[in-house]
């Protein structure tokens, strides 16, 4: 089984608030579609309960948002902001996404607790999803066919939320193209901009990651699994390559 993956593949992202894909991983959302993928974001909330903006300002948001990715949107209710609790129920509601949307990639917030509850909890919701999407017999799903998603790969929204336990994968982002049209997403979700400056925090944060090895721009992935190569010849370059 190979890591390389085809061109008609489709990014399957997972957010709990209107923001979080764009900051955590807009960047490689971008960066696939203009590689002709298709990308679809599935945001769990209208950030209901957020300082800045309401929720009809922030489901706008998203949707510009989205447009500058490249991506489709969906919006789904699992309890409501800061309101997300861990159940079956959920859980095979996004299993329910994912065999409708048949993703050979799915992208979810990190397993860390030190972050927004939400986020975390999110995280495992999307991770019991992906191991029930699989399943032949589940009762609730046996109206769509089983997928199996090829791999499963956590974002952090901050750097406080980065795994220290599992290995990382460093996404080449540098290109002008990618960059201009990740601010631009960031940039969308202008109510969030009331606090502080998040677009520039991590438009620093992806340079930093790309200076410690030799580049532009760099976002980090977490696998859930470990990843398959058929060859040495489809591993990347390492981080100190330069």
């Amino acid at each position: 089984m190979s890591n390389t993956q085809p061109d008609h593949a489709t990014i399957l992202a997972f957010g709990a608030h209107p923001d979080d894909i764009e900051y955590g991983c807009g960047a490689v959302i971008a960066r696939e579609t203009r590689l002709g993928r298709r990308a679809h974001l599935v945001v769990c909330s209208s950030g209901e309960s957020s300082t800045n903006g309401t929720p009809e300002e922030r489901r706008a948001e998203a949707a510009e948002a989205a447009r500058h990715l490249g991506a489709t949107l969906e919006f789904v209710d699992l309890g409501g902001d800061s309101h997300f609790e861990c159940q079956v129920r959920h859980s095979i509601a996004l299993a329910s996404i994912i065999r409708r949307v048949k993703p050979e990639i799915a992208l979810a917030p990190s397993l860390v607790e030190n972050q927004h509850p939400d986020h975390y909890k999110l995280g495992r919701m999307v991770r019991e999803a992906a191991r029930l999407a699989r399943y032949c017999g589940l009762q609730e799903l046996r109206h769509q066919a089983p997928h199996a998603v090829r791999q499963l790969l956590y974002y952090a929204v901050t750097p406080q939320a980065e795994p220290r336990d599992l290995p990382c994968i460093l996404m080449n982002v540098s290109s002008p193209e990618v960059i201009e049209a990740w601010t631009r997403a960031m940039q969308s979700h202008a109510s969030q901009a009331r606090t502080r400056n998040y677009t520039e925090m991590q438009l620093l944060r992806a340079r930093f990651l790309g200076s410690c090895c030799g580049i532009d721009h760099a976002v980090a992935l977490f696998p859930n699994d470990p990843m398959i190569f058929d060859s040495l010849g489809d591993l990347g370059n390492a981080s100190r390559h330069f």
